[in-house]
């Protein structure tokens, strides 16, 4: 299994990082619709995953998003909008 497919198996989220994703990315999703955002989000074949430190960091640039993932508990930390993207 890769480190992808352990992601997507093992991810999980808090209450709060539901907002936070929705005041971080500037939308107002569901607890479902973020789900599915970030799940298709990883699974995208363009997207890279990086270990820092003790998160994984999901770079999507087809989504023109960063997903943080804890790596010992691959709870969703936030997401980020990439910098140098323009979203208009």
């Amino acid at each position: 299994m890769d480190l992808k497919e352990v992601v997507l198996k093992n991810i999980c989220y808090t209450d709060l990082v539901y907002q936070r994703i929705n005041k971080k990315l500037g939308i107002s999703l569901s607890k479902t619709d973020i789900e599915s955002l970030i799940y298709r989000t990883i699974l995208d074949n363009y997207v890279t995953i990086s270990k820092i430190g003790k998160n994984f960091y999901i770079k999507n640039p087809n989504n023109h998003i960063q997903v943080t993932v804890n790596s010992n508990t691959y709870r969703v930390i936030t997401v980020d909008k990439i910098k140098g993207i323009n979203y208009d």
